[in-house]
Parts: C-alpha cells; sequence; structure tokens
C-alpha cells in the first residue's frame, strides 16, 4: 500500500532485538499493525494479536504478505518491550517531519507544549507513580511533533527546555503551561547580610 510506504520505510530503520532466527514475521509490518490495532482502540497485547487476526487476509492483501496466523499476544509483548524507546521515538519525529509540507515549514508556526499523565501507568503493587509525558504539538498542522518523558523526580520544566533544544522551533511562537512562567535564578541567590551591632 503506498500510502504506508513512507512508514513502513521508517519503521524499518529500528533495530530489532529478536535473534536473526527468531524473525518469523518482519518487524516494520508488527510495528504497524500494532499502531493501527491501537488507533482503532486496542489498548493490549492481545487487542493486537485480535487485529492482526481478523484483518489477517486483508493485510496480507495490501501489504504483498504471506502471514498464515497473527502472532501470538507473548510475541507481540516481547518484541515491542524489547525495542529501545529512543529509537522509536527519533523515527517517529522524522515521520512527523515528513508529514509537514514545505508551507507549513515556512509560515509561522504555533507549538504546543503540554505535559499529559499515562492512564494506567502507575503501579500501586510496586509503588510506581503515573509516567508522565511532554508532547511538541502543532497546532497549525495537528500534528504531535515529539514526545518526552518528564523524570518522576522532576517537572515539566526541564523537560520542556530540553525538548524545545531538540526540535527547529525557528520563526515558531511557543506556548506553554502557568508553570513555565517562573524565573528561572542565573545566579545563586545572595546570603542576607548580617546586621552590625550598635555597640
Amino acid at each position: 500500500m503506498r500510502s504506508f510506504a513512507p512508514l513502513i520505510g521508517l519503521l524499518s530503520q529500528i533495530p530489532d532485538p529478536r535473534r536473526r532466527e527468531g524473525r518469523l514475521y518482519r518487524l516494520p509490518y508488527i510495528l504497524l499493525f500494532s499502531i493501527l490495532a491501537v488507533v482503532t482502540g486496542g489498548n493490549s497485547y492481545r487487542s493486537i494479536e485480535t487485529f492482526i487476526t481478523v484483518h489477517r487476509r486483508r493485510l496480507n492483501a495490501a501489504f504483498g504478505l504471506r502471514w498464515k496466523r497473527a502472532p501470538t499476544h507473548t510475541s507481540i509483548r516481547y518484541i515491542l518491550q524489547g525495542l529501545d524507546p529512543n529509537d522509536v521515538e527519533q523515527v517517529f519525529r522524522r515521520h512527523a517531519a515528513g508529514l509537514l509540507d514545505g508551507a507549513t515549514r515556512s509560515s509561522p508556526r504555533t507549538i504546543a507544549l503540554d505535559g499529559k499523565v499515562l492512564r494506567g501507568s502507575f503501579d500501586n503493587f510496586t509503588d510506581r507513580k503515573a509516567a508522565q509525558l511532554l508532547h511538541a504539538f502543532d497546532t497549525k498542522a495537528g500534528l504531535v511533533l515529539a514526545h518526552i518523558d518528564i523524570d518522576e523526580k522532576s517537572n515539566e520544566i526541564p523537560a520542556a527546555q530540553q525538548l524545545l533544544g531538540e526540535l527547529d522551533v525557528a520563526r515558531t511562537t511557543i506556548t506553554l503551561d502557568a508553570l513555565h512562567c517562573q524565573k528561572k535564578p542565573s545566579r545563586p541567590l545572595r546570603k542576607p547580610r548580617r546586621r552590625r551591632s550598635s555597640n
């Protein structure tokens, strides 16, 4: 399917965590079908397996594959959990950049930085807090350009500074929450002067 060709090409650049002899299903298509499953409401590894099972014949026909069955949900979990998140993020940033046409890039843009808590990411059993992400959203293109993790012991401010340093924000208006209106001291605070005694 031609419309997916650029994305499949980018997904092919993500290193495969499996051994060569264990690659029955090609990684770019596992990733693409996982994305399609999530977009259509899937929220688990089993739902990804179900999506591929239900649509396997149409997916084979559309992408020239010969899958006789869907990979098991345990295989999908092993593959997805074995990926390097940084490799995946860089590929999706390149994909987002490719979706922005020349006109959008050259005209003034507005990028909104906003933090989000990942629903269901907390774990009371292991006392793990909910994961937080900061994303950059191009309001004109209606496109998420990038994500970055917010450190559990920190907040959005250093994450926003890092994300802005990684993006091309020339001729761009950046909007942020009121949290970012704080002034960051450029030098250490002065110690209060001691009062001299009058004696």
